[in-house]
């Protein structure tokens, strides 16, 4: 089952689901507000050979070089 991304419009909270298919496109509560108004967000993974993905754990950063990685 895909891992989706949510962020609540009433107190900005980000969460995540495992969904199937078919459960996509329900509505979502948050887990801290419990309010039903949420967004799905586009969520892109870090690998090698992917733009912008350098393969190392840092997501702050282009290229794994800043204070968030610790590099």
């Amino acid at each position: 089952m895909p891992i989706y991304e949510y962020r609540c419009k009433s107190c900005g909270n980000v969460f995540e689901k495992r969904l199937s298919f078919a459960e996509v496109d329900s509505k979502q509560n948050c887990p801290s507000c419990e309010s039903g108004e949420t967004s799905k967000l586009l969520s892109l993974f870090n690998a090698p050979g992917v733009q912008g993905g350098s393969g190392s754990s840092c997501s702050g950063c282009e290229g794994g070089s800043c204070s968030t990685c610790g590099e």
